[in-house]
């Protein structure tokens, strides 16, 4: 093989295999050394330089001394023919390691400072314990700690993971996913909002239960751009995208406050609040709430409070009218007992698929639209609405 043949087949070599040819070079390099140790008779050290301009080969040995000196510098470059031998055998028994320990290492580096960064990736294969994701050139592990329960993981799926964990193994870079961290729910809408991406309306904060309920709380840097309808679009398009992404996981957006007590408010959604008392210190706060709402404001095995303490940073008890009255005139009642009262202060809202309209589900069964509660209630339909 001439020099210009062995130029061109480590251009298409490193082109093929998605190396630079510096990277390729160096391996050439460590290879042919490698293939010289072997030879009878060979020097202690040799150090071997390759022109990237012509593939000129040289090899400049060096003998080792009691002290580890190198010592007795030479040049050492087998003849033509014997090159041609060493550098064959260097390519069939050194050259594929080393290449693939490059390849390993570039990966690794590609990835090492991606955690916290989403990823797309096909299910390849899945089981009880992991479901592995093809991102390409490199394989994603999902463990089962990182899956959404009940998410449902058909081979050659896509999904969209967030890189948790980068780690180095003897096999290449093992990347580790999740799809249960709250920071895929910010990627995702950065990816689906372009004000986020722009750094124009920004996250506050995350709180999620996955594969059932995530709230985020977003601020405007911009007093023109609506930070809510930023992160909804048009007709709701682009939080779809996301719900859509979670397998049909609910988002709440709420507008972030500074008003500590506007903030946890508004994070009860869709919830309405009588009133916050908040704490002397502001890490506890006693939440109001209709007793028709109660139901709603503490959500389904207690989701809604729970994540509405998450996001707010604050512990929060939630009492209806009746509970918050009684303890008021010194009578201290358990909600259950301050919802007994109502016959429809235990149940949940619903949307109509027919006509599109929320509409309460009480705990006995029955059904009442917006305007029968809100009479009830004592407040508009147009109030309950809001």
């Amino acid at each position: 093989m001439s020099n210009m043949d062995m130029a061109e087949a480590l251009r298409m070599l490193a082109a093929d295999r998605g190396l630079t040819l510096d990277a390729l070079l160096q391996v050439l390099v460590e290879a042919l050394a490698t293939a010289y140790k072997k030879r009878p008779g060979s020097a202690d050290e040799v150090i071997v330089g390759v022109n990237p301009d012509n593939m000129d080969i040289t090899f400049t040995a060096y003998d080792v001394n009691d002290d580890g000196e190198w010592i007795n510098e030479r040049d050492d470059t087998p003849k033509k023919e014997e090159l041609g031998r060493i550098a064959a055998v260097t390519f069939r028994q050194v050259m594929s390691q080393r290449i693939r320990e490059v390849e390993r290492e570039r990966k690794f580096e590609e990835y090492a400072n991606r955690e916290g960064d989403i990823v797309s990736g096909t299910v390849q294969k899945t089981d009880t314990r992991y479901t592995l994701l093809d991102l390409g050139r490199v394989e994603a592990l999902l463990p089962q700690a990182e899956q959404v329960l009940g998410e449902t993981r058909e081979p050659n799926a896509r999904l969209k993971a967030y890189i948790v964990e980068v780690r180095r193994t003897p096999k290449g870079p093992q990347i580790v996913v999740s799809r249960t961290h709250p920071g895929l729910i910010m990627r995702l809408f950065e990816m689906e909002v372009p004000e986020i991406a722009d750094r124009i309306v920004e996250i506050k904060s995350c709180a999620r239960e996955p594969g059932q309920r995530t709230k985020i709380a977003v601020w405007s840097n911009d007093k023109a751009i609506d930070p809510v309808g930023a992160c909804v679009g048009a007709r709701g398009g682009r939080v779809r995208m996301v719900v859509n992404e979670l397998r049909g996981e609910k988002v709440d957006i709420i507008p972030f406050s500074e008003d500590k007590r506007d903030f946890i408010a508004k994070a009860m959604s869709p919830a309405k609040v009588t009133e916050v008392r908040l704490s002397q210190d502001g890490t506890q706060a006693d939440v109001i709430v209709p007793d028709f709402q109660l139901s709603l404001a503490i959500g389904k095995m207690g989701v809604n409070a729970t994540l509405a303490a998450r996001l707010t940073g604050v512990r929060i008890d939630i009492k209806s009218e009746t509970e918050a009255a009684a303890e008021g005139n010194g009578v201290v009642r358990r909600p259950v007992e301050a919802a007994a009262e109502s016959a429809y202060a235990e149940g949940e809202w619903k949307t109509n698929t027919d006509t599109g309209a929320m509409e309460w589900h009480a705990a006995d069964g029955s059904i009442l639209s917006q305007e029968q509660v809100a009479a009830q209630s004592g407040e508009s339909a147009q109030e309950l609405k809001g």
